[in-house]
């Protein structure tokens, strides 16, 4: 039987393969932005206050004009001037509204959500997240090596957290989460999904439970969900196989600042060949400590796609982010691990 197992998160790499060939000079370098939107303004533009599209009337004195709410390029003094020029303006309308979703994509995620910053020294976790944080699963709350080190100098066994004694096996780590799942914490749901995902705790793989778990958590707002989703629908593991599901996932969470989803976005834009819509997500991957992200940008310039400002963008950003989640027992727990 063919194993279905979601690949390991614990990996950007095992999630998606993310490839930039050697021969990636051969990949047309696109244009700026400004060149890629071809949607121009119908609004004719005629005083201060602009002109109705349609019939051409002032926005002025007493004729108020409203914009178009779905591209915002042009504006009307009436619904019924509004219907008259739908026909010519249809067109133009649907390309620019699609352009200003797809813009959200680069505007929205910059700053990575309150899940990735350990609760404790308030700084965020390194990442990768899992190499250097720990789940209390009592409180499901993310705590960085740094912290758990500290505690361990003191003598402390209970949890930072919430103060609970840890616990002493499987059953109860298990019974512990199963706790939280019940009170709808979306964290635990999540969590409960990757020990079905993993066989943790002493479950058995069920990726069809793992699948429904991370469903539920996602509507509740686990981001973190909706990157194991993407993973899932991505690669058809416990579900139907579907990539364009898979990245609409991906993004989501990318937008809401999870920055594997992020990578894994840029990864597939790279795929397609669309050169400058992935490096614009690796550029933000890598200035939110993404290491990965900012080896591609490095590679992406070698290879003539990334100018050389682009790349020391990356570079300052990525040395900035880095900074920002050192502490002396972060370091210390780096170096005795």
């Amino acid at each position: 039987m063919e194993d279905t197992t979601l690949p390991a998160r614990r990996t950007a790499k095992n999630m998606l393969a993310c490839y930039v060939a050697s021969e990636i000079h051969l990949f047309p370098t696109q244009g700026t932005l400004a060149s890629m939107m071809s949607c121009v303004p119908v609004e004719r533009e005629s005083g201060s206050g602009g002109a109705c599209a349609n019939c051409g009337k002032l926005g002025i004195d007493n004729v108020k004009l409203k914009n178009c709410t779905a591209c915002r390029l042009v504006k009307y003094c009436s619904v019924d001037c509004q219907r008259a020029h739908r026909k010519q303006h249809k067109k133009a309308c649907k390309q620019r509204a699609a352009e200003l979703k797809d813009d959200q994509k680069y505007i929205q995620g910059h700053a990575r959500p309150e899940v990735d910053f350990c609760p404790i020294c308030t700084l965020p976790i390194p990442l990768p997240v899992h190499e250097n944080a720990k789940w209390n699963v009592c409180c499901m709350k993310l705590i960085c090596q740094g912290c758990n080190l500290a505690a361990r100098k003191r003598r402390m066994v209970n949890c930072l957290y919430c103060r609970t004694p840890s616990p002493k096996n499987d059953a109860d780590r298990l019974a512990m989460i199963q706790a939280r799942v019940l009170k709808k914490d979306p964290e635990a749901i999540n969590h409960l999904g990757e020990a079905y995902c993993h066989g943790e705790f002493g479950l058995l793989k069920d990726m069809r439970k793992a699948v429904e778990l991370w469903e539920e958590a996602a509507e509740l707002g686990s981001i973190p969900a909706l990157d194991n989703l993407g993973v899932a629908h991505y690669h058809g593991a416990g579900v139907d196989k579907n990539v364009a599901k898979g990245a609409e996932f991906y993004e989501k969470a990318a937008m809401q600042g999870h920055v594997d989803s992020r990578y894994n976005v840029a990864c597939i834009e790279l795929e397609k060949m669309n050169n400058y819509r992935a490096l614009r997500h690796f550029l933000i991957a890598a200035k939110m400590g993404h290491k990965d992200s900012l080896e591609t940008v490095k590679r992406l310039f070698m290879g003539g796609v990334a100018t050389k400002a682009q790349y020391a963008e990356a570079i300052q950003g990525y040395q900035k982010a880095a900074e920002e989640m050192k502490s002396h027992d972060r370091d210390e727990a780096k170096r005795i691990s």
